[in-house]
């Protein structure tokens, strides 16, 4: 009988890409690896490679088996990081050769996966029960494509930002909540 490692495990479809992929996450996530491929022969897709691997100890699957589905923001991965080199890090080499920056620490690789790139420490200034820091923190982050952990942190403790750019944005990008796409922020 097989030992169950871990109970849900994220299932990734892809055309044709499935283990570059799988070696391009394992390559970017320092500890990771590939686990496993297996080739299925005679399936609705025809033959499709099976991949399994792990990022950081969690497993994950990946398929090849054509065109049928593509990713969406519907679903992302999110990367809590502890300092900003972390999220620089993990910002550029998901966005290289062919990702693409979205708005609030949103991006898609090079196969369309999307990813949250995040500061470990929003997660608290998020839980304040002071409505103003939220609010400044939230104006601060729905203009930021990556994440600058001591921008978001001034903005908490009610600090003028570093670098101003205007002094009224309009949210147009995707990657934020319908909400913040439609309002007008004034900073």
């Amino acid at each position: 009988m097989a030992t169950i490692k871990q109970k849900i495990v994220p299932h990734l479809w892809f055309d044709k890409e499935a283990k570059e992929a799988a070696r391009f996450y394992a390559s970017v996530f320092k500890g990771s690896r590939i686990t496993g491929t297996t080739t299925l022969h005679d399936t609705p897709s025809g033959t499709v490679e099976a991949v399994t691997f792990e990022l950081l100890g969690q497993e994950f699957m990946a398929i090849s088996a054509g065109p049928l589905f593509t990713f969406n923001e519907s679903i992302s991965f999110i990367v809590k990081c502890e300092t900003q080199e972390e999220i620089d890090y993990y910002w550029e080499k998901l966005a290289s050769e062919g990702g693409q920056e979205g708005m609030c620490g949103w991006l898609k690789d090079r196969y369309s996966l999307s990813w949250q790139i995040v500061p470990a420490d929003m997660y608290r200034m998020m839980r304040t029960k002071d409505p103003e820091k939220l609010a400044r923190v939230t104006r601060a982050f729905l203009k930021m494509k990556k994440f600058d952990v001591s921008e978001l942190q001034r903005a908490y403790d009610g600090k003028q930002a570093k670098n101003r750019l205007e002094s009224r944005v309009t949210i147009r990008s995707s990657g934020c909540t319908k909400a913040g796409r439609r309002r007008t922020q004034t900073g």
